[in-house]
């Protein structure tokens, strides 16, 4: 399954916060039963690549609620055709390999 990490950075906000707005759009990937991580600077999202594109866009489009007007939206799209994936394995293998 095809994996997206998204960072969306709000250029000329009043205040270094974005937690309340991370949690908003942290609702709407689990109101979409999609599977999730996040990290201290991105949020990685498991799902169909349509979903994916369509999370992508509403998650840019939430940030500009906040008051915004630049908004910088970095996403990596991890898809594989040749074999199943999911974050699971991919943190397994490597967990793995340490051992």
């Amino acid at each position: 399954m095809p994996l997206l990490e998204i960072s969306i950075i709000p250029i000329g906000t009043n205040s270094t916060s974005f937690s309340s707005e991370v949690t908003s759009v942290v609702k709407k990937i689990e109101e979409k039963g999609l599977t999730y991580k996040l990290t201290p600077t991105s949020t990685v999202i498991e799902g169909e690549i349509d979903q994916l594109w369509d999370i992508a866009r509403d998650m840019h489009q939430k940030a500009f609620s906040v008051g915004p007007d630049r908004i910088v939206t970095n996403i990596s799209i991890d898809h594989r055709t040749d074999k199943q994936m999911d974050m699971k394995h991919q943190v397994d293998t490597v967990e793995k390999d340490l051992e």
